[in-house]
């Protein structure tokens, strides 16, 4: 008889969210949340190679015994093409959290509402999704089409992306990317949310490598040794690079 209340009650507020996960809702990704998620993911990506000590070497030995040219590969074009290939696949691993309003719905790590509902299955109660249990963390309609968004506006601002690593790294990717190129003044409310829930949730460290970024806008200098290089030559050898590895 418990049991069975819990489920009354719980069934009705899951309603909307289980149809979301489903693609029955009419919730999908705003172009907002699309390029705030996509510079999260970017900027995670970069942050992994930002320390990489790997020199790459560019063009051939001539015969007068000239050498190739040496980069740092933290610097170079390489890395961004190796950041951009397949930054959208990570979209993949977020799930939807309909307990939460705006683009917080978008985070890593299982919702309380699935969290609750696995609870009660590993308890012996029955629960009916419309869905096989082995399918509850496969990446919903909305996270799909989330991810989906992710490539095409990639896509479409590649050159912008490509202009803001190259020349202005003392600024922050978000506010170049999604302020200034992409969204227009009026859509960008998701872009001010900030996650302010349960301590040590996987969307608490989101958001404060989110905030970070936004901290770190200083400006990047050839004597550092820290500035992309972005000659013609470099140029030239990065694009090749990153078509060897596969179109975006």
């Amino acid at each position: 008889m418990v049991r069975q209340l819990v489920l009354a009650l719980l069934i009705p507020l899951l309603a909307g969210g289980a149809a979301a996960e489903n693609g029955e809702g009419d919730r999908l990704p705003t172009k907002c949340e699309v390029c705030k998620f996509l510079t999260v993911e970017l900027q995670v990506a970069l942050d992994k190679t930002k320390r990489s000590k790997e020199v790459l070497e560019l063009g051939e030995v001539l015969d007068s015994g000239k050498r190739k040219r040496k980069i740092k590969y933290n610097t170079s074009e390489t890395r961004l093409a190796d950041a951009m290939d397949n930054i959208c696949e990570g979209i993949l691993q977020y799930n939807v959290h309909a307990e939460r309003p705006g683009s917080l719905r978008y985070a890593k790590g299982t919702s309380e509402t699935m969290m609750t509902l696995k609870n009660l299955v590993n308890k012996g109660v029955k629960v009916e999704l419309g869905i096989p249990f082995e399918m509850w963390d496969e990446p919903s309609a909305e996270v799909t089409d989330l991810k989906k968004q992710c490539e095409n506006m990639l896509e479409q601002y590649e050159e912008v992306v490509e202009d803001w690593y190259f020349r202005h790294q003392d600024l922050n990717l978000e506010k170049f990317l999604c302020v200034s190129h992409v969204l227009s003044k009026d859509d960008q409310d998701c872009l001010t949310e900030v996650w302010t829930g349960r301590k040590g949730d996987p969307a608490e460290s989101q958001e404060k490598r989110r905030q970070m970024s936004h901290k770190e806008e200083k400006p990047q200098t050839d004597s550092e040794g820290d500035a992309p290089e972005s000659d013609e030559g470099e140029m030239a050898e990065g694009v090749a690079a990153r078509h060897d590895a596969g179109e975006l």
